[in-house]
């Protein structure tokens, strides 16, 4: 009768474990070898909580509107910070003239007016500091939802997109915000009152035409 150990077959068995382990963990930094300067993560990932879209040649990334903190949202008057990056990847330049966003805003503000896409020179609109903001919120924006978006581009036309509207917080709480909507133009109530105090003169009469002279 022979009797068989158990230790050197768990011994055997843990070692084939971790042989296999480390030939495993050694496969994704082969490939990445492999890959070189091409290599998928060397890549360029826009964020997943931002919107993507193209307009012809031009490339429209990472939108995204900042809202309130987390347990507000933004009222209907107010104003929100929009960011955006955009790339112009064919051989001809563009110009961004215009944002709109139907059913959420009165206007949207570029900075100078408008947003010229030049090749070879990105533009980015993406913080911390705000350069484009919609104005004059027509409904309440609340963080995790997403609103509309239509660019109209000189050459390609415009795009609509779906934009999602993210909470000023962790990194964003360092994003400055929109500019507040601006003051009305009516005069301060103290002037008000004081021209209420001054009495209206009664209509002059017209002074008698002095007769000529008998000569």
């Amino acid at each position: 009768m022979v009797i068989r150990s158990a230790r050197p077959t768990r011994g055997k068995v843990s070692l084939r474990r971790l042989l296999l382990i480390s030939a495993v963990a050694l496969v994704p930094v082969l490939g990445g070898c492999e890959a070189g300067n091409n290599a998928p993560t060397l890549g360029f990932h826009p964020s997943t909580d931002s919107a993507t879209a193209d307009a012809g040649t031009i490339a429209i990334r990472n939108v995204f509107i900042l809202g309130a903190p987390l347990g507000s949202s933004l009222r209907p008057g107010e104003t929100a910070s929009l960011f955006l990056s955009l790339v112009a990847t064919g051989t001809s330049a563009d110009r961004l003239t215009s944002i709109t966003a139907p059913g959420s805003a009165k206007s949207v503000h570029l900075p100078g007016g408008g947003i010229a896409v030049v090749p070879g020179k990105p533009v980015y609109i993406s913080g911390p500091q705000t350069l484009a903001y919609l104005v004059g919120l027509t409904r309440t924006i609340a963080g995790g939802s997403n609103l509309q978006l239509v660019l109209h581009f000189k050459t390609e036309g415009q795009v609509s997109m779906q934009v999602p509207v993210l909470p000023r917080a962790a990194q964003y709480t360092t994003f400055s915000p929109a500019p507040s909507p601006s003051a009305s133009a009516a005069p301060p109530a103290s002037l008000t009152k004081r021209h209420h105090k001054l009495k209206v003169p009664a209509t002059p009469t017209a002074s008698a035409t002095p007769t000529p002279s008998a000569t």
